[in-house]
């Protein structure tokens, strides 16, 4: 059994409205065998898309190389910009050693409440995927019923978004299509997606990301 503990504590900047919230990096973040090209810092790998999206949305000329410079680089951005990201599981076991969110198992999560009270400039949670089984939106709701707190529905089209009453602030929640290239079928099964294809054979699931994530960063 692999104990996979998330290996970045948050990073929330003082002046942080939005917080990115999803599971866990590959193990190999954990293990620290990196790959050429990975970036030790929150979603640094190689293969996601989360900061190649970012990237072409604000044109950040990024390097994506695992150095002192790439990771300061991703945080004078998020500063800049005022957003955190605090990934909700905090530690996971798996039989099988990969980046799967099903394959976690005893499951232990961050307490999110407690870092939205700590940062109370934060309105809007950005979840790098939705409520299936595992994912960020499915856990949040698991951890907001500790508190007896709920999810209400503003917009039920992906990307879906809901609120939810914390003390005297209203918090949006938008559960984004992740940025893992697993997530391209979904996206390519999408109306809007295939619309969009048709209309420009060159279009493709980076881009329709990049669509999506400029709205709500």
């Amino acid at each position: 059994m692999f104990v996979h503990e998330h290996p970045y504590p948050p990073y929330i900047p003082e002046n942080a409205t939005k917080l990115i919230v999803g599971t866990l990096p590959p193990p190999r973040f954990s293990t620290g065998d990196l790959k050429p090209g990975d970036v030790n810092f929150c979603y640094g790998s190689i293969d996601g898309q989360l900061w190649p999206i970012l990237d072409k949305i604000f044109n950040l000329n990024l390097v994506f190389e695992n150095s002192e410079a790439a990771i300061l680089q991703r945080k004078t951005f998020l500063k800049s910009r005022g957003i955190g990201i605090c990934d909700i599981v905090a530690s996971a076991e798996r039989d099988k050693i990969d980046a799967s969110d099903l394959g976690m198992q005893n499951i232990q999560l961050r307490d999110l409440i407690y870092y939205l009270k700590q940062f109370p400039k934060i309105d809007t949670l950005l979840f790098t995927g939705g409520n299936s089984k595992n994912g960020p939106e499915y856990f949040f709701r698991k951890h907001l019923k500790t508190y007896n707190i709920a999810l209400r529905k503003v917009e039920v089209e992906v990307p879906r978004i809901h609120e939810f009453q914390l003390e005297e602030r209203i918090i949006k929640t938008v559960s984004l299509t992740a940025p893992s290239g697993a997530a391209n079928r979904a996206v390519g099964s999408m109306p809007l997606y295939k619309q969009l294809k048709q209309r420009n054979p060159e279009f493709n699931t980076i881009d329709f990301r990049v669509m999506q994530y400029r709205e709500f960063f």
